[in-house]
């Protein structure tokens, strides 16, 4: 179960009218809450919590299933894809509907407000510019600009109250309940003209305000306050909440709604003006008799309100007595809910989807027979499939000829969906990047249900997906008010007319389509947040435009074009290019190119792949300074902030992949001599990177080394260099490992530690060549040859394909031979199969996702520098890196090191390890079968694997990346540590004002060890790479210029890790130790619980211990204070200081 969306509004916020309708915000409460038990207990080491199949009797396993068990397998089948996705689906709808008894008091609330409503006195007819007959102490929930207006204005109970919406069709779900109510204003109010001009919405301001004094002043109600229609801001609404204890049973909303037929439908058509432009702009009208700009918004606005009881009336003809469409309603508006698409203005909300299951059916491709999973699917299917903002579709079926046609509707909305009556367009306020981003999500769905997946309706229905977690990009405009200055450089007065001097919604569909324009093949897709709707107080003025929040845009890039640094146009003699040069301004210039062609192009500057990530902030920020009048600093751009924390110190333009690309042509290159050599009595029969560098996953690349002589002794008699103790700690080099495969030979012994001898010889001989034909600096050992190359150092190890079988081989007393794994078999067989079969795999995920390496990288840099990444194997969290590319559902694959981060740390904090294990389907090589099969005996061996399960395709049972760790305690700190950074850096990154400090997340807590013991920066090799980078550092003992080293470096020398495994052999039984690898300063200590309780006295196992007399007998207890003196001693030079920081540790 996923957790709520983040962001949730203000309950009862009128966020959209469902008729009016709130979907779910979050879904269930109390099933979150169960399911984030079930998390944090997921790391325990207790067995209790795994799932295990019911134990049944003989009888009952063969017992005949009953009539009503068969006729349910047979709905099952035909209904739904599988018995376990009918559970889910059952337990989810039971879980979002109203319960009978909440029913009976909501009901019961609502007759107290009819009374209540009844009861309101009338006032006499004023004009409406004289409002002095309104208290003080209400305020007219509308921004009456401008002010003057003709008609008047008297207030009379209305003639019909009627509750219409979702809570009358029975397809509301929790948990914040709305219940729309419909008050029909009495005809004697209103005039002949009162569709010009706002008079009408005026009128209806007035109507609330009064409404909302006198239902202030009765204590049946705890909060009396305005809100707007779908965000509307022409057409305001009033929240009545319930007193006491039922103040969060329900929200019901007032909708103020014209007499039947008042208005005529052909002054509403979308080519009709009804806001006059002298009037709106407070000037003459011209003379020239210019015609009227259409105001479609305005109109449809009026239309929605008289329309209201006829929709509800449809939708209880359609929805009545099935249940599977009601069914299907609300799982819809769950699966909306989810992807933030149903609130604000131009919402898809779950009104419009409500009239889209209507829609299906009058058009019979939903029947009235099908179950809510089959409805979810079809109308899925329907959206996935339909471009409403290229063809509309109606609900009405008449042939009148006096009825608006489509197009008309088409020139005038940008996505079309026509009520009964044939001029109301429902999606009205939709934008076409709205839609959009329904049709992209639906697309996704469909791909997921189809896939059969198990967890489909956990990822389909309980996943949120926050706009920070679904783009790769996103920018932030603020403040809102310099819309308006974008409204001005776009000439939009004729929307603004429209909009009511709403700049945001008039402004909002040039701006995207301006922006997609620019993008053009860079991007995939382009959203846009929805303002929330605001709720306030009766004695407050309604909040202005610009108090409205920030402008949120979103950007999934398309990974194949993004990194291209040119635009091109077209040819300087044709017409297109005039054009071409008005749209980018002063960056198009003329070019010739390699093909003789000059052309116009734009050309963006960026150097590094990190830098190219970035350049659609440059095409934004151009575009939208050139053509909106919104400058650079109003747009705040969030794609690359985390990109530091992988970034070399010295080079802060780059994340490191040109940096990996090198040491990969470079290894390319040593493998080609490898594969050349001459001299060698077996040839190569392959090469194969087992390193992390060689699949772009090293969180800081090496660079190419040339030492300097003075931080070293020389040792002549072994060429060899050593480190000088008067100088800072040389600078830190790893070897890059390399397997290097010899072919097949009878020749070969059949003994292990013979094959061994002979691995030794050719180790040397391999060391011999490549210095006397390539003439390499090389050393070699009886396990692995270094080849110097380039500055780079590889770890060449020779292989032998039979030697893991041959350590297989146990001769029992009797002289046979049985194969059985041992550890030394399994090591060898890591190391030299599925160790370089991995690299290759990754290497190859790397060249379709170009975000692989950053967010790999990033990943093992957080965890890290938590203080844990020893406890991880690199491979184990390249692998999870991995798994967010091949199956990212229900997103698409990161295209940002950001994004991917960020989901890295939903998954691990999500993901039930106990129960399930991670399937990183490299290369697609398995079927859907055999996942099923995976899983199927993951469960049945569940108490003999590791804590954490990772399978791939080559190692499909043991989880050989895990099997050292880690623990579970060290898992359950990892998912605790991940959950509480989540939501604290997508707060940041979703701060319009800026991140703030981006390295928060990235620091360790320390409040948690007992003991803290802080190293010398003098003797970290690698200080440079903390997470908080030192202001200096010592110089390593490296040259700048370029050239040949005629010396191997000093590899592998890290003073910290060698004091660690000091550490852990001296005191591993009393205590863990933790530390960052990347530059840490401090070593975390935490105390073991166990090593404390007091010991039966020992001679042979007094080791950091001491002896005391408990109860009369002699017994041990560990000896902290001289367990502290010792990790100095150990650490001489390398130690600043220990630091007790925990009296838990005491006896």
């Amino acid at each position: 179960m996923g957790p709520a969306p983040a962001g949730e509004q203000p309950r009862g916020a009128a966020g959209e009218q469902e008729v009016m309708e709130t979907a779910l915000e979050g879904t269930g409460k109390e099933k979150k809450k169960a399911s984030s038990r079930k998390r944090v207990r997921a790391g325990s080491p207790t067995e209790s919590l795994l799932l295990q199949p019911p134990k049944l009797s003989r009888a009952e396993l063969y017992k005949e299933p009953t009539n009503e068990e068969l006729n349910r397998l047979r709905e099952t089948e035909i209904l739904f894809h599988s018995s376990l996705l009918r559970l889910q689906v059952e337990e989810l709808l039971k879980e979002v509907r109203l319960s009978e008894k909440k029913k009976d008091r909501i009901d019961a609330f609502l007759k107290e407000v009819n009374q209540r409503i009844k009861k309101v006195p009338s006032i006499p007819e004023a004009e409406l510019t004289d409002q002095s007959w309104l208290p003080a102490e209400v305020r007219v929930p509308l921004h009456q600009v401008p002010y003057n207006v003709k008609g008047s204005f008297c207030f009379l109970p209305p003639t019909q109250v009627t509750v219409v919406g979702s809570y009358l069709l029975g397809t509301c779900i929790r948990p914040d309940i709305n219940v729309d109510m419909a008050l029909t204003m009495p005809r004697e109010i209103l005039q002949d003209k009162d569709g010009l001009n706002q008079r009408y919405f005026r009128k209806r301001a007035l109507y609330l305000a009064h409404l909302a004094y006198h239902l202030a002043q009765d204590p049946l109600f705890g909060s009396v306050r305005f809100s707007y229609t779908n965000g509307c801001h022409l057409k305001p609404l009033l929240l009545l909440r319930p007193h006491g204890k039922d103040e969060h049973l329900v929200t019901v909303r007032l909708h103020i709604c014209p007499p039947l037929d008042f208005f005529r439908p052909c002054r509403l058509l979308p080519n009709k003006n009804n806001v006059r432009s002298a009037w709106y702009l407070g000037q003459s009208p011209p003379e020239g008799g210019s015609p009227e700009p259409p105001t479609p918004h305005y109109n449809t606005w009026i239309l929605q309100d008289t329309a209201m009881e006829s929709h509800a009336q449809l939708l209880s003809a359609v929805l009545g007595s099935a249940l599977g469409l009601k069914d299907g309603v609300a799982l819809l508006k769950v699966w909306l809910r989810q992807r933030e698409l149903d609130k604000g203005l131009g919402g898809f909300n779950g009104f419009i989807v409500s009239m889209l299951v209507a829609f299906l059916v009058s058009t019979r491709k939903i029947h009235t027979t099908m179950s809510g999973y089959q409805v979810l699917r079809s109308v899925l299917q329907f959206l996935a499939t339909t471009d409403l903002t290229v063809n509309g579709i109606s609900l009405c079926f008449s042939s009148d000829p006096s009825l608006p046609a489509l197009a008309d509707f088409s020139q005038a909305f940008p996505v079309v969906f026509l009520d009964s009556s044939g001029r109301l367009n429902l999606c009205a306020d939709v934008t076409a990047s709205t839609y959009h981003q329904v049709q992209h999500e639906a697309r996704l769905s469909m791909a997921l249900l189809d896939s059969k997946a198990d967890d489909g309706f956990q990822l389909l229905l309980m996943t949120p997906k926050p706009m920070i977690r679904a783009f790769d990009h996103i920018l932030h405009l603020r403040p809102l008010s310099r819309l308006q200055a974008a409204c001005h450089r776009l000439k939009l007065w004729p929307e603004l007319q429209d909009n009511g001097g709403d700049y945001v919604s008039a402004v909002l569909g040039p701006l995207t389509t301006l922006l997609e324009q620019g993008l053009g093949s860079r991007l995939h897709l382009l959203a846009h947040s929805r303002l929330p709707v605001p709720e306030w107080d009766i004695s407050q003025d309604p909040p202005k435009h610009k108090d409205s929040g920030t402008l949120t845009l979103g950007l999934l890039l398309q990974p194949e074009a993004l990194t291209s640094v040119l635009e091109l146009g077209p040819e300087a003699d044709q017409p297109e290019a005039a054009g071409f040069r008005q749209f980018w301004g002063s960056r198009s210039e003329l070019r010739r190119f390699q093909d003789g062609a000059i052309r116009e192009a734009v050309v963006w500057e960026a150097a590094s792949l990190s830098q190219k990530r970035l350049i659609p902030h440059q095409v934004v920020t151009h575009l939208l300074a050139l053509h909106a009048d919104i400058p650079d600093t109003c747009i705040h751009y969030v794609g690359g902030f985390l990109d530091a924390l992988i970034q070399d110190l010295k080079e802060t333009s780059s994340t490191g992949e040109e940096a990996l690309t090198v040491v990969v042509r470079c290894y390319d290159e040593l493998s080609r001599l490898l594969w050349g050599l001459e001299g060698l009595p077996l040839t190569v029969s392959a090469v194969q990177g087992a390193h992390p560098v060689l699949r772009y996953t090293e969180v800081f690349p090496p660079a190419p080394v040339r030492p300097a002589f003075s931080f070293y002794e020389l040792l002549r008699e072994r060429a060899s260099l050593l480190p000088r103790p008067d100088k800072p700690c040389p600078a830190y080099v790893e070897p890059m490992t390399v397997v290097c495969h010899l072919e097949g030979s009878g020749q070969w012994p059949q003994d292990a530690e013979a094959v061994r001898r002979v691995r030794a010889a050719f180790q040397l001989r391999l060391a011999e060549l490549l210095t006397q034909q390539h003439n390499l600096r090389c050393r070699a050992t009886a396990t692995h040859t270094d080849v110097l190359k380039d500055g780079f150092v590889f770890r060449i190890r020779v292989a032998y394909q039979r030697e893991p079988q041959i350590l297989k081989e146990v001769r029992s007393p009797e002289g046979m031979i049985s194969l059985r794994d041992t550890p030394a078999s399994l090591r060898l067989e890591r190391d030299t199969r599925l160790l370089p079969l991995l690299t290759s795999a990754l290497h190859g995920l790397q060249q379709q996702h170009p975000a692989f390496s950053s967010v790999a990288r990033l990943v093992k840099r957080w965890v890290h520098a938590q203080l844990l990444g020893e406890e991880f194997t690199d491979e184990s969290l390249d692998l999870v890196a991995a798994s967010l590319f091949l199956r990212p559902e229900p997103f698409t694959p990161p295209s940002s090191p950001q994004v991917g981060f960020l989901r890295f740390l939903s998954l691990v904090s999500t993901f039930d390890w106990k129960n399930n294990p991670l399937i990183v389907n490299l290369n697609n090589e398995l079927t859907v079968e055999e996942q099923v099969e995976i899983r199927s005996s993951f469960l049945a061996a569940r108490t003999r694997l590791p804590v954490m399960v990772i399978i791939t395709p080559q190692d499909r049972k043991g989880s050989v990346w895990t099997q050292d760790g880690p623990s579970a305690q060290i898992l359950q700190q990892l998912m605790i540590v991940a959950a509480k950074a989540l939501p604290v850096l997508e707060k940041q990154l979703t701060d319009p004002r800026g991140p703030g400090d981006i390295r928060t997340v990235f620091r360790p807590p320390l409040d948690m060890y007992d003991v803290l013991i802080h190293l010398s920066p003098r003797h970290i090799p690698r200080h440079r790479q903390a997470v908080d980078c030192p202001a200096a550092s010592f110089c390593r003992g490296l040259l700048n210029e370029p050239g040949p080293s005629s010396m191997m470096p000093v590899l592998g020398y890290d003073p910290p890790q060698l004091y660690l495994a000091q550490l852990r052999a001296a005191f591993g039984d009393l205590a863990l130790f933790f530390y960052d690898q990347h530059g840490g300063q401090v070593i975390g200590v935490l105390w073991r619980p166990a090593s404390f309780q007091p010991q039966p006295f020992k001679a042979s196992s007094t080791k950091g211990r001491m002896a005391v007399s408990q109860g009369g007998q002699l017994v041990t207890v560990p000896n902290v204070e001289a367990i502290l003196e010792d990790f100095a001693v150990l650490g001489e030079g390398l130690v600043q200081s220990v630091e007790a920081r925990s009296e838990r540790w005491t006896v």
